[in-house]
Parts: structure tokens; C-alpha cells; sequence
């Protein structure tokens, strides 16, 4: 298999597809997602930090929207590297607990960029449990009123681990 070739399968490569556009939306500083070109020149240019490897804004497209599934592990491992995530998360080799654990992180992450999100969050800090949950409690409720989905966008039920 060569690097950047269309050998694997149409579903290995829809989900490499998928986590890096998921990462791509949700693994930025506050404001505007990174572009390809933004992560091709970052991941080319810091030759010690990712590994010497070399890829193009237009390669990242292609990875991106499926047309290409089988890049480098180098590559892999870079723009692991970029994204602060385990490479087996790109690679495939996460159970789905611990992928979904990744893609928890993430969101998680991507919330606490809201400075409203992060003050609520750093003020609940050493209350005891149960004011915890009543804020939670109260927190539900309010979402309940606003007809807003009772976790957040993407959260589904897994979001203790069970």
C-alpha cells in the first residue's frame, strides 16, 4: 500500500475522514477552525517537531473528504501530534470507548472556550457533590424550557464512561 493510496476500504477512510474533520472543527484556539492550509504549512514547517514529514493543504483535502485513506503513519503521527490525540485515535486502533472518550475530550475542550462555559465550570469547583448535581439538575431544566436537546450537541449518553 503506498502512501496516499485509495487501497483500503470505503469505511476506514470515511472514518479517518470523519475524525479529522472532527478534530479540524473542534481542536482550535477561540475563533476560526483551522483551514488545510493553516495544518499543511504548521505540520511541513516544524520539520523536528512532526517528524520531518511533508504534506500539502490539497492532501489534506483529499484525507479530509475521503478521496485518499491510506496516508503515512509519519503523517498520522504529525497531525496526531497537531491535534494533541492519540495516533490510535486517527489510525483506527481505539476501542470505541476509548475513541468515544477521545471525541469527549474534544468537545470537551471546544466548550471551554466559551468564557461563559469555563466561568460556570471554575465556579462549581469545591462545592460538594450534591450541589454539583442540583446544579446539573437546574441546568437540565433550563435546557428542558428552552426546548434544547438535554445534553449538548453530540454528548449522547455516554458522557460518564459507563
Amino acid at each position: 500500500m503506498n502512501v496516499g493510496g485509495d487501497s483500503r476500504s470505503k469505511g476506514a477512510g470515511s472514518v479517518l475522514a470523519e475524525r479529522l474533520n472532527h478534530l479540524f472543527a473542534n481542536m482550535h484556539p477561540p475563533g476560526a477552525p483551522y483551514t488545510n492550509a493553516f495544518v499543511a504549512e504548521e505540520i511541513s514547517g516544524g520539520a523536528a517537531e512532526y517528524g520531518g514529514v511533508k504534506v500539502t493543504e490539497q492532501y489534506l483535502s483529499m484525507l479530509r473528504n475521503g478521496r485518499r485513506t491510506n496516508p503515512s503513519p509519519e503523517l498520522l503521527r504529525a497531525l496526531a501530534k497537531f491535534f494533541a490525540v492519540p495516533v490510535g485515535y486517527l489510525l483506527g486502533d481505539l476501542s470505541q470507548p476509548q475513541a468515544a472518550r477521545v471525541e469527549e475530550e474534544v468537545r470537551f475542550l471546544a466548550a471551554m472556550r466559551d468564557q461563559r462555559v469555563r466561568a460556570i465550570a471554575l465556579r462549581s469547583v469545591g462545592l460538594p457533590p450534591e450541589v454539583q448535581d442540583s446544579l446539573t439538575t437546574i441546568i437540565s431544566q433550563f435546557r428542558q424550557q428552552m426546548n434544547l436537546p438535554a445534553d449538548p450537541p453530540e454528548q449522547g449518553g455516554d458522557r460518564r464512561g459507563e
